[in-house]
């Protein structure tokens, strides 16, 4: 009997104005919309292989990073299977000759090759992964915003990686969700000197999930209602036309003002809920002082600080000003990791990572942050889509087990 399989992999996304709330949370329907930059898979990526075959055991079968997750019933990975399972039945029925493969076991192989559950979106890239080797592993003729429908049904924030560049991911109005969708603003050609620069701060888990920090704050923030009815829709509106206008210093405005808001909103939770810590503070108060200087010089703005349930900072510039940004948070942060530096912004020419005169030190604690305070940099830039792989880069064996277990 044959084995058929498709590996992927699948970008993270970081929101520029953020998705915090649930208006269903059964279906992850949100109460705003929210946008996203899409980063390259060259540095950030979820890889996953799904295999399907008539010689597996019964009973669907996953591992995430060579451990074995529990598939349960009713829960979110599974209604994203049984939902691409029925797409691929309606195929089957259309054409006789296809193979019956909504009826086969699954087993699936997937890689983050970031910290999971710390705070830079493993489950955004990751179930936006499965979603895509699943479609392509049954051929559905679905698009990627049909299929955002899906992803977003087990994790809302993954219906925006199934697209590169910007991306927003509109809240809808209907009750069943089928409005409430991914849509892609601009792609990565459009804006490719837009870049990122992770500031790990921490690869903990969490304290408070993203899931149980929404239900928190729906239910008892007063200026969640603010936010969601008042704020966002202009917010929206506004950073897709600078995007569009690659207006960097109004891009950079609204995503500060947005991660700002959003963690007001966590605060004003009962009890409160704290992401940030003071390394975090310590980075907005850097960024905010480059952008004063800069923009004292009747220049534009440096770089944007966003930060989403985690003490972790993605700081967008772009490529001409990364020189600065880099050498500034690897002089006042020194990391316990080599950075790697892609780019070759350490390398710079003589005077390319100057900060802007009139820079105050003081707003950083005299000498710095000890070592290790943020543990590595990752840079990257904006990216593309969810990609097919080569058969070779297989994680399965024909067997369908890990390669890395095999």
């Amino acid at each position: 009997m044959p084995t058929y399989e498709a590996t992927v992999s699948a970008p993270v996304n970081i929101a520029c104005i953020k998705y915090w709330g649930k208006r269903n949370t059964s279906l992850i329907l949100p109460t705003n919309s929210s946008l996203s930059v899409t980063l390259s898979q060259d540095h950030l990526r979820s890889t996953t292989t799904s295999s399907t075959s008539q010689e597996y055991a019964p009973g669907d079968r996953l591992w995430l990073n060579g451990r074995e997750e529990e598939i349960v019933t009713g829960g979110r990975t599974q209604v994203c299977l049984a939902a691409l399972r029925q797409w691929r039945k309606e195929v089957e029925e259309k054409d006789s000759a296809a193979p019956k493969m909504s009826e086969w076991p699954l087993r699936i192989a997937s890689y983050n090759n970031f910290p999971t559950a710390a705070g830079l979106a493993s489950s955004a890239s990751g179930l936006a992964a499965l979603v895509y080797s699943v479609s392509q592993l049954y051929a559905l003729p679905q698009t990627p915003s049909q299929l955002s429908l899906i992803a977003r049904q087990g994790s809302g924030s993954a219906c925006r990686s199934l697209f590169g560049g910007f991306v927003a991911w509109e809240m809808g109005t209907r009750d069943d969700g089928s409005d409430s969708l991914a849509v892609q603003v601009a792609d990565h050609g459009h804006w490719p000197e837009m870049h990122a620069l992770i500031c790990v701060v921490s690869d903990a888990k969490k304290g408070t999930s993203s899931t149980s920090g929404m239900q928190k704050t729906v239910a008892t923030s007063s200026l969640l209602q603010h936010r969601i009815h008042h704020v966002v829709p202009a917010r929206m509106e506004e950073i897709s036309r600078a995007i569009l206008a690659r207006d960097f210093t109004t891009f950079a405005s609204l995503t500060m003002q947005d991660s700002n808001q959003f963690h007001a909103v966590c605060m004003d939770t009962s009890p409160p809920i704290f992401y940030l810590n003071d390394v975090s503070r310590a980075i907005i108060a850097v960024v905010e002082e480059l952008n004063r200087a800069s923009l004292a010089q009747g220049k534009g703005m440096v770089a944007a600080y966003t930060f989403d349930a985690g003490p972790n900072a993605v700081l967008y510039a772009l490529e001409e000003n990364m020189h600065v940004v880099v050498h500034t948070i690897n002089q006042f942060f020194p990391q316990t990791q080599d950075f790697p530096d892609p780019f070759g912004m350490l390398a710079s020419p003589a005077g390319a990572g100057a900060r802007p005169e009139g820079f105050n030190t003081s707003v950083v604690r005299e000498g710095g942050w000890e070592k290790g305070a943020v543990s590595r940099l990752i840079h990257t830039r904006v990216g593309d889509g969810p990609r097919r792989l080569a058969d070779e880069e297989s994680l399965l064996t024909r067997e369908g087990v890990p390669k890395t277990l095999a």
